[in-house]
Parts: structure tokens; sequence; C-alpha cells
């Protein structure tokens, strides 16, 4: 009888997947070892590789936004016209190889350079648009040449000025009294405009002259050098004194009155004037941002040439070294080490130094990661810290549901009867009031009382108020089919409170599925901030979150031509989100193998 008995008695298979390792089958016996349930799940949950995989990519994006924007830190108040829609790439100090050992003079403007080799050919390198491309024919052999923001300006051994690139405002037609009989020694092309300078001192001016307002009608005749900026010009007067040319009030006409008469060279950056004296010292005048007037001690008695960027000064010393301060941000600020320079030249954010044999020597911005969007602002800072913003929150607000509603559910289960049902109806109330709508109406009629970072705390907390009901069932749900099992009974006998049986024995054992939910909840919170700050009722510019970014480019244009503007932040939002959601269902089937089975 004994022996029909073990017959019927239906023989397990062993897992495949369990025991992958071993080559020989285990008998029903050793495969019924007990295990310890944790090693258990956490061998189910990376024994899969599309899990592993998730992890890896959101542990990636989460570090990186959370410790790259301390290194990275984003300036909310910057814009720079100079850098709009520039795309990824590190080219603006790119210098051609044809370039190397036979350079003779380089100009560089906001994103890409012109040079003259030694034989007087001309060479261009960084973003170079399809109409900077275009050389004017004819040019022959070039002596000088300068680059504006969008535009470039040649003058060959004839003394013939060619110009080519944006044809805004007329910068391809110099005036027509430059044209005939003028023997011009210096071309400068600025933001949206273009200079000139014949021998006999005269200074003429074509282009945008409403955004750079200047009047040469009282040094014509007298100039000697010509500097601009995006705004104004300051010249070098044959007598050694320097002019600004700004009709209006402007902290470049506040030049010291000690350097008039002794000045040798001149350089404009956007916020101040720089000089070089006969007697070798520096002098600084306008604006005191990024600490322009602190000027290195070494400079000072032994300075020969000085050259601007946008926020920055640069100047060579009679030993051939060089020497930068001021706005540091790209490293523009931050002179190597040389000798033997004979020429130097500063761009926006950068310097180019040339040396007796040829070389050239760049240091500064190179370019950027990820490009820049609409307001010249590198993305991949702002992609950082957007990160940070989004990801803090989703985990904040998950956090806040997850409190409230494992608080709830757990009374709820375990307390049958009035407190169950009372409990029980104010989550079915909480669970009828849509997000969406609630945010934005409170959005609307507080967000303009309120800091753009009281906003990201109300955020958090209405996702965390609205989104707690899912889990306070799901834990109610666990808890009743848990409280009838031996341990609680055991618990019960032995006199244990019943929120420690509840908190301490109950939840413990039902923490798996609460952990795969509030793992997909993490997903949704990351998605309904970036909703909203997508629509304009979350978190706005200038804090950056990957839904405001995204906001952004909502334009034909954009999403066609400035790609780099959308796709990273929309492929780190999905990445994001869908790595989420695979370490939720990883952890779900590291709960119940079984589920991936069926």
């Amino acid at each position: 009888m004994s022996d029909e008995k073990e017959k019927d008695v239906p023989q397990k298979k062993v897992s495949k997947s369990f025991f992958k390792k071993n080559k020989k089958e285990l008998s029903i016996f050793e495969e019924e070892q007990v295990q310890n349930p944790a090693k258990t799940m956490m061998k189910n949950f990376f024994g899969r590789r599309i899990t592993k995989v998730a992890l890896t990519i959101y542990s990636i994006i989460f570090l990186a936004s959370m410790i790259i924007p301390f290194f990275l830190p984003v300036d909310y108040s910057a814009a720079d016209s100079t850098q709009m829609h520039l795309p990824p790439g590190f080219t603006f100090m790119k210098v051609p190889e044809g370039l190397k050992g036979k350079a003779a003079m380089i100009d560089a403007g906001g994103n890409f350079a012109a040079g003259i080799d030694k034989d007087g050919n001309l060479r261009m390198w960084g973003n170079l648009s399809d109409k900077l491309k275009q050389l004017p024919a004819g040019m022959g052999k070039i002596k000088d040449v300068s680059t504006g923001y969008d535009h470039a300006i040649a003058l060959n051994e004839e003394g013939k000025v060619f110009t080519w690139g944006s044809n805004k405002f007329g910068l391809e037609t110099p005036p027509i009294d430059m044209t005939y009989g003028a023997n011009i020694v210096q071309v400068v092309a600025g933001y949206q405009i273009s200079f000139a300078l014949d021998d006999k001192g005269k200074v003429y001016i074509w282009g945008n002259e409403n955004l750079i307002s200047v009047n040469p009608k009282p040094v014509q005749g007298m100039v000697k050098q010509i500097e601009a900026n995006i705004s104004t010009a300051i010249v070098l007067l044959e007598d050694g004194s320097v002019s600004c040319l700004s009709r209006k009030e402007s902290p470049f006409l506040n030049i010291p009155d000690r350097i008039q008469g002794h000045v040798i060279d001149i350089a404009i950056t956007d916020r101040a004037g720089g000089a070089v004296l006969e007697d070798g010292t520096v002098a600084v005048w306008g604006l005191s941002d990024y600490d322009i007037y602190n000027i290195p001690e070494r400079v000072q008695g032994h300075a020969v040439e000085i050259v601007a960027g946008s926020g920055h000064f640069t100047v060579r010393l009679d030993d051939g070294s060089v020497e930068s301060w001021g706005l540091n941000a790209n490293g523009q600020g931050n002179a190597p080490s040389l000798s033997d320079i004979v020429y130097l030249d500063a761009d926006y954010k950068g310097n180019y130094a040339i040396d007796s044999s040829g070389n050239v020597h760049a240091w500064g911005l190179k370019g950027y990661l990820m490009g820049t969007d609409h307001m010249g602002r590198d993305i991949f800072p702002r992609l950082m810290a957007g990160g940070r913003i989004s990801l803090t929150v989703g985990i904040i607000s998950v956090i806040i549901s997850a409190c409230i509603g494992i608080t709830l559910g757990g009374i709820a289960g375990y307390n049958s009867g009035k407190v169950d049902i009372a409990i029980m109806r104010v989550t079915e109330i909480f669970q009828s009031i849509p997000f969406l709508p609630i945010a934005i109406i409170l959005s609307y009629i507080v967000g303009n009382n309120i800091s753009q970072y009281q906003r990201v705390f109300m955020i958090m907390a209405i996702q965390g108020m609205l989104n707690w009901p899912a889990i306070a069932r799901l834990v109610r749900s666990q808890i009743l089919a848990a409280r009838e099992n031996e341990y609680v009974t055991a618990a019960k006998a032995m006199g244990v409170k019943e929120r420690a049986i509840v908190f301490k024995h109950i939840l413990p054992n039902i923490i798996g599925p609460v952990m795969v939910t509030l793992t997909l909840r993490l997903s949704s919170a990351i998605i309904y901030e970036s909703t909203l700050s997508f629509i304009g009722f979350g978190i706005l510019e200038p804090i950056p979150t990957w839904g405001n970014m995204l906001s952004g480019s909502l334009d034909s244009r954009v999403i066609e031509t400035y790609w780099w503007r959308w796709v990273f932040t929309a492929t780190a939002l999905s990445a994001t989100t869908l790595s989420i959601y695979m370490i939720g269902d990883g952890l779900s089937d590291a709960i119940d193998p079984k589920r991936s089975e069926r």
C-alpha cells in the first residue's frame, strides 16, 4: 500500500534556470532544501540580463545628474547671443594641418576662426555655415583677416576688402567711399557690423548700426587702431590716447585720464576696456565683472600686446610668454606656459598664440558636448541639472506617497471594521482626484506668488498627496492575506503590540510587492513632473528640468534643424523611465519566479 502511494506522488522537475550551473540534475530532496529567500530573490533579480542593463543605465543617469552639477554649475542668468544654436562637437579650435608650422595670423569669432599662413593663404575652421565656407573669388594673398559673429572680412595685399558669410544689414556691402581710393590697413568684423581703417586714420562702418550705435566723426583722420565688441567700439589715436565711439552713455567712456597719450595697444571685452601703456603696464576700465581688475603682478611693466574675449584679457609679455585673467568658465583664463610668442589673438571664449616657428597654441572653449540652445546656453550642464531636479522631484514625491500609503494601508488592513471602512472611503476620495488638472489649477493660482524653488516643493507635495491611494490599497490587500499566518498568531500570543505586529512582522514580509509598485510609481512621478513643466505649469525657466527643456523645442524648425536641443533630453527622459520600469519588472519576477513562466 505504501508503495502504491509513493508511485502516485508526482515527481517535481528541477528548474533548469535555477541549477543551470550544475551539469547533473538534482533530486527532489536536494532541490527542496531550505534556501535563503533574500539570496534567492537577488539571484533571480540579477540573473536577468535586461534587468542588469536597466539598473546600469539608471545608475549612470542618476549618479551623473547628482554629481556633475557640483562640478559644472548652471548659471541661471546666463545668455550669450554669440553662442546660439551651436551643434555638438569640439571643432572651434581644430586648427587645419596646413596652418601648423606656417601660421602668420589668426582671428577668431564666436565659434569659428580664420588664419593666414606665411604665403598669404587663407584657411578657416570651426562651426562654419554654408555661406562662410564659400570664399570670395580672386582674393589673392591675404594680409589681414577678421571674423565676427557670422561673417568675415579679409584684406589682400592690394588693399582690396572682401566680406562673406551673413549678409544681414548689408554686411557684404562696404561704403562706396571706401571702395574708391581708400588705402585700407585694418579690418574688424564685429557683431553684425564691420569696420575698416585706412592709412589716413579714417574709419568706415557698415552693417547694423542700430545695434552698435557709434559715431566716428570726432576722431576721423586721427585713428591708428580700432577694436569692437558686441555693443560698441574703441579706437587708439595717433597721439597715444584712447576714445570710445559710443553715442550712448557707456562704461567704456570712463577712460582713465592718466593713460591718455601713453597707450600703444588696446582691447575690449563685452564689459571693460584694456590698454597697454608705453612703460609696459596694463590699465583696465569699465565694469568689474569676472574680477577683471585683478591684473596679474607679472604683467605690469612687461606687457607689449593685449587682446580680449567676451570676458577676459590676454597679454603678451616682452619675454614671449603670455598671461590671461578674467572670465575662466571654459579655461580661457588659464594661459599655458609658453615662450617665443610673436602673435596673439583672443576670441569670445578662447585664445590663440603663434610662436616664431609658426606653431599655433590654443586654449579656451573648444566646443560643446551636446550643443547650445536658443539662448546660447550649454545643453550638457543644463541636462544634468535638469535631471537632478526631475529625479529629486520624482523620488521625494514617491517617498511622501509611500509614507502615507503604507501607514494608512497597514492600519486599514490589520484593523477591520469601521477603521478599515473609513480609511478606504478616504482612499477612494483621493483616488478620484485627477492629478494633472489639480496640479495645473494650483500652479496657475499660486504660481506667480511663489518662487521657483517653492514651486518645486509644491509639485512634490501634490504628487505625494495624490498618488498614495494605490499604495494603500496594495498594502491593505497584502496585510489582509498575511495577518492569518502562523507567525502573526504567535506574535499575538506573545503579547506583541498590534502596531509592532503590522510594521515589524507583517510589513517586512510583504515589502516585495510594495517595492515593485513604488519603483513603477517613480517612473510615473518623473513623467508627471516633466509633463507639467512641458506644458508650462510646472518648474519654469531659467531653472532647468527635462520637461521645460523639451518645451523649448516645440517648433518644426528646431526639431528639424536644431535636433540636439531635444534629442539628448528626450533620450535621457526615455532611458530613465524605461530603465526604472524594467527594474520594477525585474523585481516583480524576482519576488514571484513563476510570473516569468506564465
